[in-house]
């Protein structure tokens, strides 16, 4: 069989194992550890979750990561990721084109935010999903 025609069965299996894994909980091995995850991963889970919370908050203003603070990963399925970070309100509008260099907000507007996340993701099918997430005011500069 050619190459061509393996990926529609592939993708079925892929899919089928991240349904079964989260209808059984999925099985970890370890545990969270704090080791350096790859910077590409990273980097796109982050900007998955940014890209979530901006899509689900009622804010007028996009929201960007300011600072990661805490970054945990375990092997699942898929890895695991609980990260916690600093996100401050820009003074972009959702209605505008979304651009991660838009400045924060500066003004009586500033609005800021620790956020802790898990995030799944099978970073080699590109699939990210936000289990859990929890954010609080930031009072206290990190």
């Amino acid at each position: 069989m050619e190459a061509r025609g393996l990926r529609m069965p592939l993708l079925l299996l892929l899919v089928a194992v991240v349904v079964m894994a989260k209808v059984n909980h999925i099985q970890r091995w370890g545990g969270f550890k704090e080791k350096a995850s790859s910077k590409k991963n990273i980097n796109s889970t982050l900007h998955f979750f940014i890209q979530s919370y901006n899509n689900a908050s009622n804010d007028t203003y996009l929201f960007r990561v300011q600072k990661l603070i805490q970054s945990q990963m375990q092997l699942s399925t898929g890895v695991e990721y609980l990260v916690t970070v600093k996100i401050g309100r820009t003074k972009c509008k959702k209605s505008e084109a979304s651009n991660a260099s838009c400045p924060l907000q500066s003004s009586k507007l500033k609005k800021s935010l620790i956020c802790t996340s898990l995030i799944y993701t099978v970073p080699w099918v590109n699939y990210y999903q936000l289990w859990n997430n929890s954010c609080q005011d930031s009072k206290v500069h990190i």
